[in-house]
């Protein structure tokens, strides 16, 4: 059964969906934008601000039914320019050990609010 997962440390969904759903202990987060949920706004320009804002909202999240990033076995990164990937993969392998989760990294033509990185995840 579907159950809705929300962390109150983590940015509010911006839209009709969930921050998170767990379904029999396999949980996907949605993307997660660099917001601080503190004070609603991106922690900064910079990419590498940005991807750490976003890896620690997903931790947020999972934190709420027990997991830690360990338990995560995909992501996927969406850069607004691929000549951020290695500033982006720099702070993404600090949060991650091996074996480290499957990744598919994308530049796309725009993100959310002109955030320069967006992950997603899905844990279990």
């Amino acid at each position: 059964m579907k159950e809705k997962i929300e962390s109150m440390k983590a940015p509010a969904a911006i839209g009709p969906y969930s921050q998170a759903v767990n379904n029999g202990g396999l949980v996907f987060v949605s993307g997660q934008l660099p917001i601080d949920c503190e004070t609603g706004e991106f922690v900064s320009d910079d990419v590498s601000d940005q991807t750490r804002q976003s890896l620690e909202n997903i931790k947020s999240i999972l934190a709420e039914v027990g997991y830690d990033m360990d338990r995560i076995l995909k992501t996927t990164v969406y850069l607004q320019d691929m000549n951020d990937f290695s500033a982006m993969n720099q702070v993404y392998e600090t949060y991650f050990t091996a074996p480290y989760p499957a990744r598919a990294a994308f530049q796309v033509a725009k993100l959310p609010k002109g955030a320069k990185v967006e992950i997603e995840a899905v844990a279990m």
